[in-house]
């Protein structure tokens, strides 16, 4: 059965792979751009089943145009993936208030916008499928991240809460969890505060040179990656969450551990704090 795909940040990395696999597989692919001028690339990704629509996930009415113009085109939305996002590196103090609120609203917000528009569709249908695109990042706490870790960390919470919303509904939530992909992300995507503050030279002003070390060397394939993302979309009960590479796996089998030998150490003392 064909799937109609509405697909946020298509301009490159895993949006642009997600999309252009699904439309290989014979699903239509609505995908949303910033700039008019990125329009002839994706139409022609997968000629008559790619389709452009000019959209911010930052502007509410622009994203609300666009799922309607899908919609009214082609009737439904099986599957949306919230894929528009970037990362924010410095450390807490050194980031303005604009950079911080910005990343909120596009890798939270923008989310969150796109799930509420497109939910009372797939409710009414009893059927739909919602991926939402977050990170290594939004498990694992990270030195020089932390604006970027609470804008998936909020989006983790905010699928696990749904899902369980949608789950007798019909609707699917999936986390996406990749570790390090070879895209943009790292590269040209990404957003730097300015250092400004020397004591945090031995924390998280880190962060920019291995970010900068591993750019265009990631070890995660997003054409691999979009083959799962498409294998998930079609499975009769999906993940609430897939990791994606070996290094976000390892990452997470030690955080695991740590957790809950952290919980453990203080278990007496924060049981005993019932009445």
């Amino acid at each position: 059965m064909e799937k109609i795909w509405f697909i946020t940040g298509v301009s490159s990395g895993l949006g642009k792979a997600i999309a252009q696999y699904a439309a290989s597989q014979g699903d239509t692919v609505v995908g949303t751009l910033r700039k008019e001028s990125q329009f002839t690339d994706f139409e022609t990704l997968v000629t008559g089943k790619t389709f452009p629509v000019l959209a911010d996930v930052t502007d509410e009415q622009a994203l609300k145009r666009a799922i309607l113009e899908t919609l009214e085109r082609f009737g439904r939305i099986d599957v949306l993936v919230n894929n528009a996002g970037y990362g924010l590196m410095g450390a807490v103090e050194e980031l303005s208030d604009a950079q911080i609120r910005h990343q909120m609203e596009v890798n939270f917000f923008g989310a969150l916008n796109a799930i509420r528009l497109v939910l009372p569709g797939m409710r009414t249908r009893r059927l739909g499928h919602i991926f939402n695109v977050s990170s290594i990042a939004g498990l694992n706490g990270t030195q020089g991240g932390a604006l970027y870790n609470a804008s998936k960390f909020a989006l983790e919470g905010l699928s696990e809460g749904l899902a369980l919303e949608m789950k007798p509904l019909g609707v699917a939530v999936t986390l996406v969890e990749p570790g390090p992909f070879r895209t943009k992300w790292a590269g040209e995507g990404l957003v730097k505060a300015t250092p400004s503050i020397s004591d945090y030279e031995v924390s998280a002003h880190l962060i920019h040179e291995r970010l900068a070390s591993i750019d265009g060397k990631q070890a995660g394939d997003p054409d691999k990656a979009a083959a799962l993302v498409w294998k998930i979309s079609r499975v009769a009960h999906p993940p609430l969450r897939i990791l994606l590479g070996a290094s976000a796996y390892a990452l997470i089998e030690k955080k695991m551990q740590k957790k809950t030998e952290e919980f453990e150490q203080w278990k007496t003392e924060g049981i005993a704090t019932d009445f």
